[in-house]
């Protein structure tokens, strides 16, 4: 008979950051091992159930005896099962008895074996029907294996203190001190660290007394709610916190990051808002360090105007309902107050000391024990910046300013106690010390962008300066032989070669790849720890790019018609996949791709091709069409490049498509006459340039 199966493991807090990803490992786990062993139905469902004292799992359509299985195991080769009589060997006869005990069968005989083909032999097989189990038997296996195999940040040793398992060491997330396990209404005998399955459970900590008794295995969540006052499900309990601040917000914006949301119901099993306050002289400090002491510290929710300003009234998440939260509430507006007077004390001791003067004492702050300290870095970095500045056309002092201010806040107290306001603080720091709006900004903004999807920076300066940082950072940690491999990454220069690649893509900088590289090397002269990876690093920078515009949604063949080609400017690179999408629709597309593919081929086993092709020696009216097509297109093709115009130029080409087939229909390339075979090469060599000009279109050929 099919019934819900409910299994929970009652324990002390759980780690909030981890809870998740623990709910939802020990739920598929013991799914996942139910249905290899043949125990659900079909439409069997699981329900992960986590709270910071639980992890449990509901599955519906659960068999209480596995599914009988037809078995049909290989005994042995029939060399060596059977003598030249054909009779049983002796390991045949030991084979047949450990065989009838391991299947239940009363005695085995040869003749209840089949002869079958075994690869290049003859094998022996016993085909048998194996019962089904138990669901406790097999649940036991599965249950173990799951807890052997969650993803536990941190496991804890302890012993049991009571029954049958008193004084046994126990290895777990944190110390568990109830198992239940329900199937319907029945509690199955099994046995996790240390304890045996029941069918109680606690509720709230505060909220609820004494043990529930859980009636059968679908009431378990309405039961927890009702009497236990518990929120069983995680996703549930999220969203009722997510509801309750929006709703306690009122007209106020609340600000909700996921993260934080999920951290906070993870410390949760009751959730209730309420509105805390502090006191408006805080407002004068920079919000996002008041948001973030707020958000790291003491898990709180800030609220901001409809334009973004930040209020002093913020929500608290507590675990307790009651009629007199005034207590709960001044207790917190107690706790977050002393946090922001040390976010005020750090703003405004900062202030004392301008960024210029912070940047001598970069000396102290080692980079990398081979590429120097973060005032050499600072450096190389100003250079660069100089340099892309001037290969952008813009203000080459600006971006110099930018460059020497950019890390100087790291040396402030507010970036030491909050890392992730560096650059944000430096932006604030060059504001007040009377620098230029564009270096206060390139500041913050050369960070960006900081991950997949963040804006990139809005201001020349700040663009300058953000390339430079990244550069600096892919080709000195490369060009020391620290680049990344497999999985590992550490000083993240996928994710810079990204931030690059998305600046000159998407800003459509008229700046070569190779120019940035080449001067991003210079700028590491003289070291002799330095070797230029200019070579290595330019395909590291293609795969980023098929990636990127594989995420803009264009094929992968595509793609591969305009990567192909390595480009050194990424400024038109949008229009010439548009332009290649647009030709790989046309009728003529197939054909001038595979002969474009054909002429690739031919032209590789050729050397000392010429360009020149001589008239005189076109002797086949085929040739002779071809080349006549070639030159009345040429001119359009030649106009639509030089203007960008990559759609129109490809479209010139479609044209030559009967003149290509004819070609390859009626003339023989590899002449025997060496003049006469060289000159069609010509004529192939300049059709090549003609066709991939704007992309390889022979990547378009199936």
């Amino acid at each position: 008979m099919s019934q819900t199966l409910l299994i929970e493991i009652f324990t002390e807090e759980l780690p909030p950051k981890a809870l998740a990803k623990l709910g939802d490992a020990f739920a598929m786990g013991i799914f996942n091992g139910l249905k290899a062993r043949d125990f659900l139905d079909d439409g069997a469902l699981a329900t992960a159930f986590a709270t910071p004292r639980r992890l449990a799992v509901a599955i519906s359509n659960v068999r209480a005896t596995s599914l009988d299985k037809t078995m049909r195991e290989k005994v042995l080769p029939v060399s060596v099962a059977l003598d030249a009589e054909g009779n049983a060997t002796a390991p045949l006869v030991k084979k047949l008895a450990a065989l009838a005990s391991q299947t239940g069968a009363a005695v085995i005989m040869p003749s209840d074996l089949e002869r079958a083909p075994d690869g290049k032999n003859e094998s022996l097989f016993y085909s048998y029907t194996a019962k089904g189990v138990a669901l406790h038997t097999g649940l036991q296996t599965v249950l173990e294996d799951t807890v052997a195999k969650l993803p536990i940040p941190k496991v804890m040793s302890y012993q049991r203190q009571h029954g049958h398992a008193a004084g046994q060491t126990v290895r777990f997330v944190r110390p568990a001190h109830r198992l239940l396990a329900l199937h319907g209404e029945q509690v199955l005998p099994l046995t996790l660290l240390g304890l045996d399955a029941d069918r109680l459970t606690e509720g709230h900590r505060f909220l609820s007394q004494g043990e529930i008794a859980i009636a059968d295995a679908d009431s378990y969540a309405a039961t927890l709610a009702e009497t236990g006052k518990v929120i069983a499900g995680f996703n549930e309990r999220k969203e009722k916190i997510r509801s309750a601040l929006l709703e306690t917000a009122a007209a106020d914006q609340v600000l909700m990051p996921e993260a934080l949301l999920d951290e906070v119901a993870a410390l949760v099993e009751w959730p209730v808002v309420y509105a805390c306050k502090f006191e408006d002289e805080f407002l004068s400090v920079p919000q996002e360090c008041l948001i973030l002491t707020m958000q790291t510290n003491q898990k709180y929710f800030a609220l901001t105007d409809n334009a973004g300003k930040l209020r002093s009234r913020f929500l608290i998440v507590s675990n307790l309902a009651t009629d007199e939260p005034q207590y709960i509430i001044e207790g917190n507006e107690r706790v977050v107050r002393p946090r922001l007077s040390d976010a005020k004390f750090f703003f405004e001791q900062d202030k004392k000391k301008k960024l210029a003067e912070r940047v001598p004492l970069l000396a102290n702050v080692v980079y990398h024990n081979k590429l120097g300290d973060q005032l050499q870095r600072t450096e190389r970095v100003k250079a660069l910046a100089i340099a892309i500045a001037k290969l952008l056309g813009g203000d080459a002092s600006l971006a110099e300013r930018g460059a020497l201010l950019a890390k100087a806040d790291l040396l402030t107290d507010m970036v030491g106690e909050f890392p992730e306001l560096q650059g944000i603080m430096g932006n604030y720091y060059a504001r007040h010390d009377g620098e230029a709006d564009e270096v206060a900004q390139a500041v913050s903004e050369h960070y960006q962008p900081r991950f997949a999807g963040d804006a990139l920076p809005t201001t020349g300066t700040g663009t300058a300066v953000a390339l430079a940082d990244k550069l600096e950072t892919l080709v000195g940690i490369w060009g020391i032989g620290l680049q990344p491999t497999g999985d590992k990454d550490p000083f993240a220069l996928r994710r810079h070669a990204l931030g690059i690649l998305r600046m000159l893509l998407e800003k459509r900088l008229p700046v070569a790849l190779s120019q940035l590289l080449a001067n991003a090397a210079q700028q590491f002269a003289g070291n002799a720890n330095f070797k230029d990876p200019g070579s290595d690093v330019l395909p590291f920078l293609y795969d980023r790019l098929r990636g990127l515009l594989r995420e803009r949604g264009y094929a992968q063949n595509e793609i591969e018609a305009v990567v192909a080609q390595q480009p050194d400017r990424l400024d038109n690179i949008i229009e010439r996949l548009d332009a290649v999408q647009a030709f790989a629709a046309l009728p003529e597309a197939e054909a001038l791709a595979a002969a474009n593919k054909r002429i690739t081929n031919i032209l590789k086993k050729t050397e000392g091709v010429g360009s020149t092709v001589r008239t005189e020696l076109l002797r086949d009216s085929a040739e002779q069409a071809l080349f006549a097509a070639m030159n009345a297109v040429k001119p359009d093709v030649d106009a639509a490049f030089a203007k960008g115009d990559f759609s129109t130029a490809l479209k010139a080409l479609a044209q030559l498509r009967q003149n290509v087939d004819g070609f390859f229909n009626d003339v023989m390339v590899m002449a025997d006459d060496e003049q006469l075979r060289n000159n069609r090469l010509a004529l192939l060599s300049n059709l090549h340039v003609m066709l991939n000009q704007v992309a390889d279109i022979s990547k378009l050929a199936a």
